[in-house]
């Protein structure tokens, strides 16, 4: 049987024989707190004769109707999919079924806001789950247009992919008032409930169809487009509405408007367009076409720091940008998802760099974004950019850092090897072709090559077809000054041995008046082993000579020695922010390689950070300062550097600038290296208001921060938190009281949090991500012990009894990373050794970890030595 799973071939089958045209779907979601009535009619054409499958995932069928002719369930429907035999020209089928809501952030989740009780539901589609809410050919090449039928509480929103028209009358019935029924003490006396009938779409993928239900609030407003004005909407549930800054978010979707149609030459694609920040968000958002539905985090009970304001405006454009590359042009198959998302992050940024106030976006992407696809392209799991997915479960493990950064990192270097101009002008040329279609790789490049002049059959094959990141190291022949000889060479690891070529610039830096200043600069073309640059002979060296300046080019930079020396010595001399970005980017990638030792970098770091304003990067070196610390650090010093970290971020803390970004990023992350006596009743004081910060507004948020580090030191037992919960009665409030419950350090609360998590099946998913935060969260790594065998007999049994979201976050979050250690790495080898056999997207799980853990001994032997 073939579980839920589909292949590519059998996707491409199933294309060879069937067209469709359109789809109806009814659905009651009055029916009861578990299960929804949904009831799909299916137009599409097909081979006569031949036999097919459609795709439902549900707890029952009650009726197949294929032409006219009822067809069994019992013998049709099996597994995940509905048989159909005996197929005509034309085909009419219904399939009348009972859908289950989930709780899993996948197919119809719902929600009860522990606020009010009211309910909400928010479909999440991508990549297999709407066949969790109606019968679909669940793959992007078979497009159709999508009517929906809904009926609900009548005081309710429901918004979809359409327009929502008037709701008409449709009776009473008892549950369907202002709370949840299935709470106790609910109203279940009959309320009004209504039905909305929704234009259908234009043809689209099902992955993109969208349905979102309960009594949201709104802020309305229209942008005016080359197609007319357009509808916006944003929603957020009734009790987070006082904190949505629905301005900010209208402003950046207009800047997007504006910008996308220019650069793309194609008015917006759809007749409305709404936001929706949902809760229990597994992922950013989701670009359901006209129907973009965003984690309800982006939306501030309190102050936040400006790398996040800024990370939500990139979303709010990412997921614009994919109205266009995404939903007018889709992917024929999975393998091209890489294109799908790498080009909305491409897009987004670009976008906000030229069309919104953050200017220097690509210093964010250059410092997160690129970071995060070098990690992952240094671990066993990496893969070509244009990756196989054979089947949906490789789909579904490839969410990763190749697939967003890497690739968008390769479309920057593609633009820069092509020209701006000809890379928007073959855009354009693509978007003219392929609207509403399905296309491939090919397709886009043939059109950048006819706009550019350029092969790019080459390029291609060495940055999509393979995997791995090269490393480029400047070669530099000084005499009396002056530069006599230079060159880049590139070097690759053995087990992904490809050269390639990069469009990059050389930068030279010289210090005057205690900043540097970039003087020169080279840009060029390097491939092969080694690339002279004769425009630097002849030249005084500079202080710092700066390899892939501007961040064209993906790889990762070595710096010569005396630029290297320079630059560490004065951190503070690069007052620009890319390439200060870029130099502490190098000293970190030199750490995790073993050519720096972790404690250096410990010390840079917190020199740096310490007067670092730039709050992306600010982020990212706290995040580098806290792994090197607690995991990269020889275990035999590791005490005294925490201790040395937790003075200098204290330090920090209070020298920051008061009410800065700066001070609300440092005093996190003091707070949860926090052990000493000293400190503890600083994070109390602040937390009781004896004492204070000044700037510092100790909010709802921060109040969690504080208490979590009491909880994560053994100073805040189960009563002061539950204390905490009943006094912020909301879903974060569940959620953070959750993590701090699991950061308590004693055997029995990580016991708990591991019981209520892996094995029981109740928690919901945000609920069941805050717990394993906190499990993992201990200043003793030895309570993660008993963890150790119990993860490696417990995890296949998760996989496979788990939908795929809550496998892969149990598999990642209750692995105990924070051990670090050759008794984790042998089991886990271990393990890997006895399942050979066991799911790709397991072994590939697990097999990061260790990866983690390996590179992580690797470096604590550097740090030793």
């Amino acid at each position: 049987m073939p579980g839920q799973n589909l292949t590519r071939d059998e996707a491409a089958a199933r294309s060879a024989v069937v067209t469709t045209d359109s789809y109806a779907v009814a659905l009651d979601l009055t029916t009861g707190p578990e299960t929804f009535r949904t009831v799909t009619t299916v137009e599409f054409g097909a081979q006569e004769g031949a036999e097919t499958f459609i795709d439902l995932i549900a707890p029952s069928v009650q009726s197949i109707t294929l032409n006219g002719v009822d067809l069994d369930p019992a013998e049709h429907w099996a597994d995940s999919r509905i048989r159909l035999p005996g197929l005509a020209a034309r085909n009419t089928l219904t399939v009348d079924a009972t859908g289950a809501y989930m709780n899993t952030g996948e197919g119809l989740h719902r929600f009860v806001d522990p606020a009010d009780s009211e309910v909400y539901l928010y479909t999440q589609f991508e990549v297999p789950d709407s066949r969790r809410v109606f019968a679909a050919f669940e793959q992007p090449d078979l497009k159709a247009t999508f009517q929906f039928t809904v009926t609900a509480p009548a005081h309710w929103q429901v918004i979809s992919n359409q327009p929502t028209p008037q709701p008409e009358a449709a009776g009473t019935k008892p549950g369907a008032g202002q709370t949840d029924p299935a709470d106790t003490g609910a109203d279940n006396s009959p309320a009004p409930i209504a039905t909305w009938t929704f234009d259908a779409t234009p043809s689209i993928s099902s992955y993109i169809t969208a349905l979102v239900a309960g009594p949201y609030a709104v802020v309305r407003d229209e942008v005016e487009t080359r197609a007319g004005s357009i509808p916006l909407g944003v929603f957020c549930r009734k009790s987070m509405s006082q904190y949505l800054d629905a301005d900010n978010v209208l402003a950046c979707t207009k800047a997007g408007f504006g910008f996308f149609e220019e650069e793309f030459d194609q008015p917006y694609p759809f007749s409305k367009y709404d936001q929706i920040f949902t809760p229990e968000y597994n992922m950013g958002a989701m670009e359901n076409a006209g129907c973009v539905t965003i984690v309800e985090q982006y939306i501030f009970r309190g102050k936040v720091t400006e790398s996040i304001i800024e990370r939500r405006a990139l979303t709010i454009l990412h997921e614009l940008a994919h109205m266009w590359f995404g939903d007018l042009v889709t992917m024929q198959w999975w393998d091209d998802l890489w294109l799908n998302e790498s080009f909305a992050e491409w897009a987004s940024t670009t976008c906000q760099a030229e069309a919104t106030q953050w200017t220097d976006a690509w210093t964010t992407f250059a410092t997160a974004e690129k970071g995060w696809a070098y990690r992952q392209d240094q671990l066993s799991s990496t893969h070509p950019i244009a990756a196989d997915m054979v089947d949906l479960a490789a789909v579904e493990v490839n969410f990763d850092g190749i697939t967003y950064a890497k690739g968008a990192s390769v479309l920057k270097q593609l633009v820069a090897y092509v020209g701006r101009e000809p890379f928007r002008d073959g855009l354009r040329a693509y978007f003219a072709k392929h609207a509403w279609g399905n296309t491939t790789l090919a397709d886009l490049l043939t059109e950048l090559e006819a706009t550019s002049g350029r092969d790019l059959s080459r390029w291609s094959q060495l940055w999509l077809e393979t995997a791995g990141v090269n490393t480029l190291t400047p070669v530099v022949e000084v005499e009396d000054g002056t530069i006599t000889a230079a060159s880049i060479t590139q070097t690759a690891p053995p087990e992904w041995p490809t050269l390639r070529p990069h469009r990059l610039a050389v930068g030279c830096y010289d210090l005057q008046d205690g900043a540097f200043v970039r003087t020169h600069r080279v840009e060029l073309d390097v491939d092969g082993e080694s690339t002279q640059v004769p425009e630097l002979v002849g030249r005084a060296m500079p202080d710092l000579l700066l390899v892939n300046d501007d961040d064209l080019a993906y790889a990762k930079i070595r710096l010569d020695e005396m630029s290297l020396a320079t630059a560490l010595a004065q951190p503070r001399a690069l007052v620009e922010s890319l390439p200060r970005s870029l130099v502490l980017a190098a000293a970190w990638d030199m750490t995790r390689d073993g050519e720096m030792a972790a404690t250096d970098y410990i010390r840079l770091g917190v020199e740096a950070l310490a007067v670092e304003t730039e709050s992306t990067l600010l982020r990212v070196l706290i995040q580098q300062v806290s792994t090197a610390a607690l995991t990269y650090t020889a275990p035999a010093r590791r005490r005294e550097i925490l201790a040395e970290v937790e003075t200098a971020l204290l330090a920090a803390t209070r020298a920051a600038a008061p009410g800065s970004d700066a001070q609300l990023q440092l005093v996190t992350a003091w707070a949860s290296f926090a052990q000493s006596e000293d400190s503890l009743d600083l994070v109390r004081g602040l937390l009781t208001g004896e004492q204070s910060l000044e700037g510092l507004t100790v909010d709802q948020d921060i109040r969690w921060t504080l208490l979590t580090s009491l909880a994560t030191a053994g100073a805040a037992d189960e009563s002061e938190i539950e204390a905490e919960r009943a006094r912020d009665n909301t879903a974060t409030g569940r959620e953070k009281s959750a993590r701090a419950l699991a950061a308590r350090p004693s055997a029995e609360a990580k016991a708990a949090a591991w019981r209520d998590a892996v094995e029981s099946d109740e928690l919901p998913n945000a609920v069941l991500s805050a717990t394993s935060l906190g499990f993992g969260r201990v200043h003793d790594a030895e309570l993660l012990t008993p963890f150790i065998k119990r993860y490696h007999e417990a995890i296949n049994q998760v996989w496979e009894s788990r939908t795929h979201h809550i496998a892969e976050s149990i598999a990642v979050g209750f692995y105990p990373h924070a051990l670090a250690d050759q008794r984790l790495l042998d089991a886990t080898s271990a393990w890997l050794d006895a399942h050979p056999e066991a799911p790709s997207g397991l072994r590939r799980t697990v097999a990061e970890n260790r990866d983690t853990v390996a590179r992580a001994l690797r470096v604590q032997e550097r740090d030793r030595a």
